[in-house]
């Protein structure tokens, strides 16, 4: 095996949505990948020095990280969990990124009015007295699924291209593909079996596993990876709130605040006296919000007598330590 050091590598994929949401999702955490020549197929993260970016299929990242020869990738789920193999050797460490999201769905002709769910589909089976051929990009998760959930008898066609033109020449029953839409099935007529959810899927972050135990460097991008990624991820489900609240003491308004389900704050409201002339005591409250429930904070912030009310984003929220680096920690010592 060869001593020589080389660059720590992260693979993102090189064209279309996941392409496009990887590189925002770096960007939105400082890590903006810097690519002076769009034809080449290696970049750089300036503020990550020794860091190079390689920018590959989905489903060949997820082969590159699982040999090693790159340390770091983004891409589907889907993708990841068709080809991480049984080895061990790839470690997810952030399973949703929060774009690319998509489920992975069997699917059959509309023409099969009365075929709606998996039981349906011995019906189907019985009619053309063989297998159901089942094409597919995924063959994997789709053996692991029909033989998780039916008896059905199957013919898996590992497929690439376009799948929704199977059934109608007549090369498969079924296919089994990602849907995102649905707008592509609509237009070649297929339909969704009601209980043919595979999973549903988005990007995520994966690694090698023998690279983070053996590459303290690796280690620590792995940790700034997870630390500003799973931070920008929290906040973005959340909202800061500032609000003026007329109240006796700042106990006294805490008292009525923990009495709310929706304006708890993370630990608690931040309460601070505010220097007004007026003879009322008045006191700022900052709290921090899910983003659905700000209507409900709004009414329950007036019913403990706030007013003025100022709401903004917030960038990042890091925890004291991220369930996600707890994760890492212990996945490495297995």
């Amino acid at each position: 095996m060869s001593n020589i050091k080389r660059d720590i590598r992260i693979a993102l994929p090189s064209k279309g949505y996941l392409a496009e949401g990887s590189k925002r999702l770096l960007a939105e955490v400082g890590l903006k990948v810097y690519s002076p020549n769009p034809r080449q197929y290696i970049a750089q993260i300036p503020s990550m020095p020794g860091v190079k970016v390689i920018f590959q299929r989905p489903g060949d990242i997820v082969i590159s990280v699982r040999d090693g020869s790159v340390d770091f990738g983004i891409t589907g789920r889907d993708v990841y969990l068709e080809k991480q193999d049984s080895n061990g050797k790839i470690m997810e460490l952030q399973s949703q990124l929060g774009f690319g999201r998509c489920s992975l769905n069997v699917i059959l002709p509309e023409r099969y009015e009365e075929l709606n769910n998996l039981a349906n589909l011995t019906k189907l089976q019985a009619r053309l007295g063989r297998p159901l051929k089942v094409a597919t990009k995924f063959p994997n998760l789709t053996r692991k699924f029909f033989e998780s959930k039916t008896k059905l008898e199957i013919v898996v066609i590992q497929a690439e291209g376009t799948l929704e033109i199977a059934p109608t020449v007549g090369y498969a029953d079924l296919i089994v593909d990602l849907v995102s839409t649905g707008t592509t099935l609509r237009d070649n007529r297929l339909k969704i079996l009601d209980d043919g959810e595979i999973m549903q899927a988005e990007a995520c972050l994966i690694a090698n596993k023998a690279c983070l135990k053996s590459n303290l460097e690796t280690l620590a991008i792995a940790t700034q990876l997870l630390e500003l990624v799973g931070a920008y991820l929290r906040a973005n489900d959340n909202l800061a709130i500032f609000a003026n609240v007329r109240g006796i003491s700042p106990e006294e308004i805490a008292r009525k605040i923990f009495e709310k389900e929706v304006i708890r704050g993370l630990q608690g409201p931040t309460i601070s006296p505010i220097i007004t002339h007026q003879d009322e005591s008045w006191y700022a409250i900052h709290l921090i919000v899910r983003k659905s429930l700000l209507s409900r904070a709004i009414r329950e912030i007036r019913e403990v007598g706030g007013s003025g009310v100022v709401v903004s984003p917030v960038s990042y929220i890091f925890e004291e330590e991220p369930p996600e680096l707890i994760h890492m920690k212990a996945a490495l010592e297995t």
